[in-house]
């Protein structure tokens, strides 16, 4: 069987000293002898990382992503923050309120547009609906899954084209109208049939293009473009244009508004989420906003989402740490050496057996200077080290009951180290984020001795990408910038017939929200766990080769140092190591063989595997490379 022999730090633990959290630092690290090891990479702050800054233009970007966002953080007061691996959900929080904000700003003056140019324009204006509705009604259908997909994609293109025609046709026929002869000119062109509007009890007459001379003359009896408008009765004044010109100018106002909106985007990227200026959180203007919830809030969920201590929620106590990877548990008997007595072995020192063997994947090879070492990125040599203790949110009275100051941590650390218990739970968690936080490998570490017998579990989580979406959000807002009028135009005018419908569905998001922060009751209610988590919905679940690769080296490295640090607990207590490392066995380029119940798994190629009968267990895989 190969073994890795890692030789013995300067500064390892000798006696019954505990651990501490080590995140990166000088103190922390673990010298080889015989030379300087070089500075450590020092993590970025998690408010001032690249994944919260894009996690907070997505809020600008997807709808159902802000208001998740905030309905975890902001609506469900009671619910206690998911630890925020790399990221500030707090920061999030700020930016999805914002979005909202001014969303809705943007929403209802699109709205106040369309109810000013309604009387306005005598009307005349409600006549957009129909071709708009017609274009929202093909969107639609091709989302509904109990028709075929002929039919639903030949209706979608009968009904988006049929409306975009009828718009069309309106238009030129305002056109015609407002340089000829006003209302009256509406009636020499041809149009599709529109529903009637009511007629002379609000002081309009029918205007038929079916029943006028003008019009038979222009099209003939027979043809199918007949239909009745509603013109209001003017006493006679037909030629008067300004209703025209009013209906005739709410598209080009209303697309107006709609390319300002995505302008203020754009402008966002451009300045305060900028990577430049991202990382000054003072001058945030998000950060600024005086709401008194909202300060409340966020300096609950700041103080929550990096401390070591961890308030779960039984259906899913590892919330935020991203996709279970390849967990695995293994049991050995403790049998002591013949050659020595044996020594009491407890969780403690075996964990802090394990720390400096783990602390010193921070160091860099040699690579011949000081200078060259120091160069080295891997993303390693910012590994972070930390203690944490699960707690379960059942049983607290209020949110701010839960034992986060340190005297209260400390005290809970020390009982929950040794008890091994169901709810409470201590774990060594060791942390690597890559890819400037795009993907975060997370392996908790638990081990218990009871009854002659050392129990090792291993719990890997890994946080993938955020969505395409999200990460494309500096590139859409600088082909936006930069783009010519005419294509700004456009796409302004685009999106303008949808808009209405957003505007009235925004407000009436915006209201459900607040009625339910007013009727729900969340912040009298009992504490719970919490239910999402912030960088998971900003999630997309798709990696890179190089990535994958990252990652497989990522666990692969940490539980080999995981795995020598176990043995040399146990060698050093005077126990016998053989059983051990015949269960986890390290095989070509450091991969690590853990057997199961359904066979041996082998990670890395070329693996030599030599099976064994034993109790491990291997458990749920992830995303990854297989």
């Amino acid at each position: 069987m190969a073994r890795t022999d890692v030789p013995a730090q300067p500064g390892e633990p000798e006696g019954g000293g505990r651990l501490r959290k080590t995140p990166a630092d000088p103190a922390g690290s673990v010298e080889p002898i015989g030379r300087e090891a070089p500075p450590p990479l020092l993590p970025t702050p998690p408010g001032a990382s690249e994944t919260t800054r894009l996690l907070c233009a997505g809020t600008y970007l997807d709808e159902t992503f802000r208001d998740e966002v905030i309905d975890e953080l902001y609506v469900h007061e009671e619910r206690f923050a998911a630890p925020s691996s790399g990221i500030d959900a707090a920061r999030v929080l700020a930016h999805a309120l914002r979005a909202r904000r001014l969303q809705l700003a943007w929403a209802g003056a699109i709205l106040l547009l369309w109810i000013v140019a309604l009387p306005l324009s005598s009307w005349l204006a409600a006549l957009y609906f129909f071709p708009i509705a017609l274009m929202a009604l093909g969107r639609f259908m091709r989302k509904l899954s109990f028709l075929p997909p002929w039919l639903a994609v030949v209706g979608s293109f009968v009904l988006r084209w049929y409306g975009r025609i009828s718009l069309l046709l309106f238009v030129v026929a305002l056109l015609v109208g407002a340089f000829g002869g006003g209302l009256a000119g509406i009636g020499r062109l041809p149009l599709p049939s529109l529903p009637s509007l009511p007629t002379s009890d609000s002081g309009y007459s029918t205007f038929s293009t079916a029943s006028t001379a003008s019009t038979d003359a222009a099209v003939g009896a027979d043809d199918p473009y007949t239909g009745s408008y509603d013109v209001p009765d003017t006493g006679g004044a037909l030629s008067n244009a300004f209703p025209l010109w009013v209906a005739l100018l709410l598209l080009p106002a209303v697309a107006l508004l709609v390319a300002l909106q995505r302008g203020q985007f754009a402008r966002a990227l451009h300045s305060e989420l900028s990577e430049q200026r991202f990382p000054d959180v003072m001058s945030d203007p998000a950060e600024r906003f005086e709401g008194l919830r909202f300060q409340r809030l966020r300096d609950l969920v700041r103080a929550e989402q990096h401390g070591p201590l961890v308030m779960y929620r039984d259906t899913n106590p590892f919330c935020g740490a991203g996709q279970p990877f390849k967990i695995w548990s293994l049991t050995v008997e403790l049998n002591p050496r013949t050659d020595r007595t044996a020594e009491p072995l407890d969780n403690g020192a075996i964990l802090e057996r394990i720390v400096p063997l783990v602390a010193a994947l921070r160091v860099p090879t040699p690579h011949g200077s000081p200078e060259v070492a120091a160069a080295v990125r891997d993303r390693l040599r910012a590994l972070e080290i930390e203690e944490c203790v699960f707690l379960p949110a059942q049983g607290l009275k209020a949110r701010t009951h839960a034992p986060y100051a340190p005297p209260d941590f400390a005290h809970h650390r020390a009982e929950a180290v040794e008890e091994g218990g169901e709810r409470r739970r201590h774990l060594l968690r060791i942390r690597v984020g890559g890819w400037r936080e795009g993907v975060v490998v997370t392996v908790f570490v638990r081990v218990h001795t009871q009854g002659g017998m050392l129990m090792l579990e291993v719990a890997p989580h890994v946080l993938w990408p955020l969505r395409q979406l999200f990460q494309d959000a500096d590139r859409i807002a600088h082909q936006y910038r930069h783009h010519h009028h005419f294509g700004k135009a456009v796409w302004a005018l685009a999106g303008t017939p949808r808009s209405a419908g957003a505007a009235v569905l925004t407000l009436l998001r915006g209201l459900a929200s607040v009625w339910r922060l007013a009727t729900d009751g969340h912040g009298s209610a009992l504490p719970e766990g919490p239910a999402v988590s912030v960088r998971e919905l900003g999630s997309y679940g798709e990696s890179s080769l190089f990535q994958d690769m990252d990652v497989a080296r990522y666990l692969e490295t940490i539980q080999q140092r995981v795995a020598a640090g176990v043995t040399t607990a146990l060698r050093a207590a005077g126990y016998q190591t053989d059983e051990f490392e015949q269960r986890i066995v390290n095989v070509a380029k450091g991969g690590v063989y853990v057997e199961s119940a359904q066979g041996a798994v082998g990670i890395g190629d070329h693996n030599t595997i030599t099976h064994n009968t034993g109790t491990a267990r291997s458990g749920t895989d992830g995303k990854g490379p297989k």
